[in-house]
């Protein structure tokens, strides 16, 4: 390893030539209280930034053991310092002057959620931080200014490092509140399944958000308070007693008149998968990690998938139980990715009306009397409700706003009013009957009564390799935030993952489509043991896993098995 003069010595030697001279520099350098890696140069002022990395070791950042034994508790503050990091690096970025990205310093920009990224990392077994960024080496035209890069690696860089990376330059109370944040969000989730619940929302949350545009939370929003009658007590390790509304497994209706927050509510309990960071007012919103929400999605590419649960007996004779579409319905699509919410292992579905197709949801009783049972090919998802909680042990929270249908099967009926949540369970339920009695129709029965129980889908896909892309060893792949993420030639449509809540989150997705086209792809593995063994390999190496190169991206993010499910069915390069 060279010495932090070494490098001052090749800055000063290579000034002023041609920009190729900077991949001389690449490689590792001691700078006392850590070790400055140069992994990556750019080619060019113009192309993207060369990739840096900061290695700290234990004893000199000096965290204590029990703030990162714990993979909750070391997220949590791998996160605290990413934004601390982001911080200080903002205050230097472009002040080193040149030509294209000269100067620019950048690292992970975090949102409201926690999550695991590849940006900062800390070793469990020792408390060693590994920290990774990008920079722009500045130049004039093409032409290296050493003396600007001298300033990014000897002055900006050491500045922003000594000021958030050792434990004893840090206020040792916010520290501590981060961590204690961690270990009461952890204790609730740990706590659902023994409550019997999918979801905790706490009084005080504060669910509405600035804008469409701006996740943070809406100044004066409402507080959240539960219903008495839903109204659960945990007593959190730190914080002590919470109170907060307990959305019980089985099956929850929300209801409401428009603008009155049923959506609001949902949008939180999706990305209630997440832990929050203090200040969001969606700390204590806690739903189970694999919860998933589900949608229609016209026109997405299905491969082989067993939907029929809920469509049958097509007239073109299409096979329903490995069914094949490059350009589905919104009824197809959405059934498609209820049967791959089950091969993903969720257990609870999130539904919002408004993103459905009506006619997968439900046929009301006039429609019914119209047209016989045995001419509609779909069975509706109120049908199968039941059957998916009891038999298969996935619950659903559902908005609606225009069908009271579902007042017959819901296990619990929420009304959003003004914000405020109401158990209206009981109301509702004597409504329900009291219409029936008067109608004397099909909305008197239960959904799905006398039907009889559906067989489980088959989930034995085996997805095998590409043959041409796996003789490219430079397979790219590209992404587009949040959007879509491409392989090769191909586009793969993510927009309708809506809990990818972050653009790393599709990097990483990119790299676990690029991972299982060159490795893992055989023929022989099914999807679910497929995304077991890439699963497998993150919790082993972590997002490292992921990277076949020297170094490893700055930009990376976790994403959430159900969301690595997602990428997989929308990828129309899959061989089925």
């Amino acid at each position: 390893m060279k010495t932090a003069e070494e490098l001052r010595r090749m800055l000063h030697a290579i000034d002023r030539k041609s920009y190729p001279a900077y991949k001389d520099l690449k490689g590792a350098y001691s700078f006392g209280t850590y070790v400055l890696g140069i992994d990556h140069v750019q080619g060019d002022p113009f192309a993207s930034p060369s990739r840096l990395s900061i290695l700290i070791g234990g004893a000199k950042a000096a965290f204590p053991l029990k703030y990162y034994q714990e993979k909750h508790c070391r997220i949590a503050l791998q996160d605290y310092l990413n934004r601390l990091f982001y911080q200080e690096i903002e205050k230097y970025t472009f002040k080193a002057k040149g030509s294209g990205k000269s100067g620019l310093i950048s690292v992970s920009r975090c949102g409201q959620e926690i999550l695991e990224r590849s940006a900062v990392t800390l070793n469990p077994a020792d408390g060693g931080l590994h920290i990774r960024l990008a920079a722009g080496f500045p130049a004039n035209g093409r032409t290296i200014n050493a003396g600007q890069l001298e300033r990014i690696l000897f002055d900006f860089l050491p500045a922003c490092v000594q000021s958030v990376f050792f434990y004893k330059k840090l206020p040792a109370a916010k520290v501590q509140a981060v961590i204690h944040l961690a270990e009461d969000q952890h204790f609730i989730r740990t706590r659902l399944d023994e409550e019997g619940l999918c979801a905790f929302v706490a009084n005080g949350s504060v669910l509405p958000r600035q804008s469409g545009v701006s996740d943070r939370p809406m100044k004066d929003g409402i507080p959240f308070t539960s219903p008495a009658s839903m109204e659960v007590t945990m007593t959190l390790p730190h914080r002590g007693e919470i109170k907060g509304m307990g959305i019980r497994k089985g099956i929850t209706l929300i209801v409401g008149g428009g603008y009155h927050g049923k959506s609001t509510l949902l949008e939180a309990l999706e990305l209630g998968v997440y832990n929050h960071i203090a200040g969001d007012g969606r700390e204590y919103v806690i739903t189970r990690e694999d919860a998933l929400k589900i949608r229609a999605e016209d026109g997405r590419s299905i491969k082989k998938t067993d939907i029929s649960m809920f469509i049958n007996n097509l007239p073109n004779g299409r096979d329903t139980k490995a069914f094949y579409s490059e350009d589905a319905s919104g009824s197809t699509s959405q059934a498609a990715n209820v049967i791959e919410g089950m091969e993903s292992g969720t257990s609870a579905f999130l539904i919002d009306e408004d993103t459905c197709a009506t006619n997968f949801m439900i046929r009301d009783e006039l429609m019914q009397r119209v047209v016989c049972r045995e001419e509609e090919p779909i069975t509706p998802f109120i049908e199968r409700a039941r059957f998916l909680y009891e038999k298969c042990g996935i619950s659903s929270i559902l908005v609606a706003g225009s069908s009271g249908s579902y007042f017959y099967i819901a296990d619990a009926i929420i009304q959003m009013d003004r914000y405020v949540p109401r158990d209206i369970t009981a109301f509702a339920k004597k409504e329900a009957a009291d219409y029936a009695a008067q109608s004397g129709g099909y909305a008197g029965q239960e959904a799905g009564a006398g039907l009889s129980a559906p067989a489980l889908p088959s989930f034995d896909r085996r997805p095998a390799f590409n043959a041409a892309l796996r003789k490219d060893d430079r397979l790219k792949t590209k992404v587009h935030g949040k959007d879509s993420i491409q392989l090769g030639r191909e586009d793969i449509d993510l927009r309708y993952l809506e809990q990818l809540t972050d653009s790393e989150q599709s990097t990483a997705l990119s790299f676990i489509l690029a991972l299982a086209e060159k490795n893992l792809l055989n023929g022989r593995q099914t999807m679910r043991e497929l995304v077991d063994s890439i699963c497998a390999l993150m919790e082993k190496k972590g997002l490292a896993g992921l990277s076949s190169s020297s170094y490893l991206p700055t930009d990376l993010a976790m994403p959430r098995r159900q969301e690595i499910f997602g990428c997989l069915n929308r990828y129309r390069g899959l061989r089925l």
